[in-house]
């Protein structure tokens, strides 16, 4: 499966991404039997993924179009990195297959499979049960490595999550927003001096970013990656699917999946205070940090507020609190 397309770019903007994969391809013999086939994304001046062909084998070619841009670099150097533990089996990640540092290309296996939101929104909501095991564990299988303790930061999150709110355009939004962070204030107080836990992580982990095949989930787009507290991933996820209305047991809890909730807990073993309030910290400021568009539909803005009401709910009635 491969990404969403977007509108296809102007002429001339095709003509200069044509120019420079022909370009990376007179200087760099691995990709001189290189092929592009189509167009997946184009975000003129920052990036084009392209689908093709690498060596005979179906291919994605992720190239920016930025100058300096050096998230291909640091996404190449994250996939090599967690491809030794995520190559096979059922959690893997797309094999990163070469790299072009002088042309910002980068060339990744093109996964076959289902985004996995796509794949829940078809089954009838009394056959979504037990789908949020594999997420939790793939999430589990990609930070195991590169876990450790650290000083709880809630107050550099409550800042963010305060700066991203001012931003919010919808004033039915903003008014919600506004309760949770009255809800966040005295829960950051209540970490006290329990470590939180740290690890590289996907940074942007979200259920579309996940293909499924048969019992396989492969992540993609991991040029995110980087150090942060567990649960910011884990809260990603579920808000995700939370403030778009999908709740695949059927049961929430902070606007989300209670069922997906537990799932993390379990396959990250979280302690009480994690789960009851570090984890819906997170949650909150999730909520927050993903601002919607100006132009977002209606329904999408329904969504989002009835999410924001249950979710206010709960962190209202925390004993932490």
């Amino acid at each position: 499966m491969t990404p969403p397309s977007s509108p296809l770019p102007d002429l001339d903007a095709m003509m200069d991404v044509t120019a420079r994969f022909e370009a990376a391809q007179r200087d760099d013999p691995a990709l001189e039997t290189a092929q592009l086939d189509e167009v997946l994304r184009h975000v003129p001046g920052k990036r084009a993924i392209l689908l093709g062909s690498f060596q005979g084998d179906p291919a994605v070619f992720r190239m920016a179009l930025a100058p300096d841009d050096p998230m291909p670099a640091r996404e190449w150097a994250e996939m090599t990195r967690i491809w030794p533990d995520m190559q096979d089996g059922p959690y893997r990640i797309a094999a990163p297959l070469h790299f072009a540092p002088e042309h910002a290309l980068l060339v990744i296996e093109a996964v076959s499979g289902t985004p996995l939101m796509q794949y829940i929104w078809h089954f009838d909501p009394d056959q979504r049960h037990g789908l949020m095991t594999g997420p939790a564990k793939w999430l589990r299988q990609y930070t195991l490595g590169s876990e450790r303790s650290s000083e709880a930061r809630a107050s550099t999150w409550l800042i963010r999550a305060e700066e991203a709110a001012v931003t919010q355009p919808h004033g039915k939004l903003r008014r919600r927003e506004a309760r949770v962070l009255r809800h966040l204030r005295p829960l950051s107080k209540a970490m006290g001096a329990q470590p939180w836990r740290y690890a590289i992580s996907h940074g942007d982990f979200h259920p579309n970013n996940l293909l499924i095949d048969g019992e396989r989930l492969t992540g993609i787009d991991n040029g995110g990656s980087a150090s942060m507290p567990i649960y910011k991933d884990m809260a990603r996820f579920l808000m995700h699917m939370g403030r778009r209305g999908l709740i695949p047991s059927g049961r929430a809890r902070f606007g989300v999946d209670l069922e997906g909730i537990e799932a993390f807990s379990d396959a990250f073993d979280l302690t009480q205070h994690e789960r009851e309030v570090v984890l819906p910290f997170f949650l909150g400021c999730e909520a927050l940090l993903r601002v919607e568009n100006p132009g977002m539909k209606r329904g999408r803005i329904k969504r989002a507020a009835q999410m924001y009401d249950k979710l206010n709910a709960d962190l209202g009635g925390l004993s932490a609190l």
